[in-house]
């Protein structure tokens, strides 16, 4: 029986992270960019008004109260986007909208509110600093800075700073495609009404889910026949499309011996128990010409999702580029006892609480009646870890939990 640790050890050294792409920046956005932008232009690139105001030069507005206002001609107006230069006189003012570029020799902006509002002349009820209400020409950005920085996961900030650079297009690291297959003879889609002996696609509706909120490109194969040679054909077909593909059916037994031979034939693939529940039974290996890491999990969607979780995702975070590919962990106390196997790294589903009044992490265990019930996993936000050599643990017992936060 290989040890949970070594078998995701090989599961991460098989991450194929995918060639950089151009992409318009407005699909960049949750994508990891894959090279340094620097800008070529300042930012603002002139000397606007950041508030609708007056343009003048301070030295004329100094000392201006309610009781002694200044009074000054207001010589013309600027609204924003003009491309018409205008000087401005001492002792004059400019209406100046925001956005708008100053006048020559203009330092500052009265806002609107410290005038009277004049149109011809105003008075200026209190006077401003240099510089005040005005953006100064690469303020914000210089020709030559690091506008985003290579690996920096692209939000609606750096997206921004994308479009401020004056790119359109920018390189990234794409999302890792996922196909996931789901192989059985008692599988019937969710439009048809399961027969007697039928149960319904259940998991590879859930597990595609899982990959999309990992930050993968997704496809469902849809079902395929327990035969040889259809689940190799459906693996053939999508080999040259995928980053990782996830089976889910039967890992044991004459069905399981059919869906290991189908995938056998298409490269390395090690159907071995692991030291871990649940889901001790799986299978990986890496398939087809490019080495694809391809997953068998067993068709119980609760058992599916947990592997998903603890194998799959860490593979698909390598895969992007993230440094930690592991949820973060905490220590919380149980609200009631839990078990696990002996000599094996339990994964047990539970909900964290705060204590009200000394704010500690309290973690409630669910699906303790059955690991294979999928309710158990709808109401977890955590998940337990339990060390191989751990058997079992009373209330109040500190436990890591890995945090699973909603979607």
């Amino acid at each position: 029986m290989r040890s949970f640790d070594e078998q995701l050890q090989r599961v991460l050294g098989s991450a194929i992270r995918p060639a950089p792409v151009r992409v318009a920046i407005a699909e960049a956005c949750g994508l990891r960019c894959a090279e340094e932008v620097v800008t070529s232009r300042p930012l603002p690139g002139f000397d606007m008004a950041a508030i609708d105001g007056y343009a003048v030069r301070s030295v004329d507005v100094h000392g201006a109260t309610a009781d002694e206002p200044v009074s000054i001609p207001v010589v013309g107006e600027i609204p924003a986007g003009s491309r018409q230069p205008l000087r401005l006189q001492p002792g004059q003012a400019v209406r100046v909208a925001a956005g708008a570029p100053l006048p020559t020799l203009a330092d500052a902006v009265v806002p609107v509110g410290q005038t009277d509002a004049g149109a011809a002349r105003i008075s200026i009820h209190a006077g401003v600093p240099s510089a005040a209400y005005v953006r100064r020409v690469g303020e914000d950005v210089q020709p030559g800075d690091v506008a985003v920085r290579r690996d920096t996961v692209l939000g609606a900030a750096q997206v921004g700073m994308l479009a401020a650079a004056g790119r359109d297009k920018v390189l990234v690291h794409p999302k890792p495609r996922v196909s996931v297959i789901s192989v059985g003879d008692e599988l019937v889609d969710l439009a048809r009404t399961p027969g007697a002996g039928q149960v319904a696609d259940v998991c590879s509706h859930a597990l595609t889910a899982a990959a999309r909120e990992a930050g993968a490109e997704t496809s469902r194969a849809g079902l395929v026949r327990g035969d040889a040679r259809e689940i190799g054909a459906a693996m053939q077909d999508r080999l040259p499309f995928s980053d990782v593909i996830v089976v889910c059916g039967s890992v044991g037994g004459r069905a399981g011996a059919e869906i290991q031979a189908a995938l056998s034939g298409l490269g390395d693939l090690d159907t071995t128990r692991v030291a871990m529940h649940p889901g001790s039974t799986q299978g990986f290996g890496r398939l087809g010409e490019d080495g694809v890491p391809t997953f068998l999990f067993p068709s119980h969607p609760a058992t599916a999702l947990l592997l998903f979780e603890v194998l799959v995702r860490p593979l698909l975070r390598v895969a992007q580029g993230r440094s930690d590919p592991y949820r973060r962990t905490m220590s919380a106390r149980l609200t009631s006892p839990i078990t696990s196997v002996a000599g094996r790294r339990g994964h047990l589903r539970g909900r964290l609480l705060r204590e009200q009044s000394t704010r500690e992490y309290l973690v409630q265990p669910l699906g303790t009646s059955g690991t294979h019930l999928l309710t158990s996993i709808v109401d977890a936000n955590g998940l337990i870890i339990v060390p191989e050599d751990v058997t079992e643990a009373t209330v109040d017992e500190t436990v890591t939990v890995a945090f699973l936060p909603a979607p």
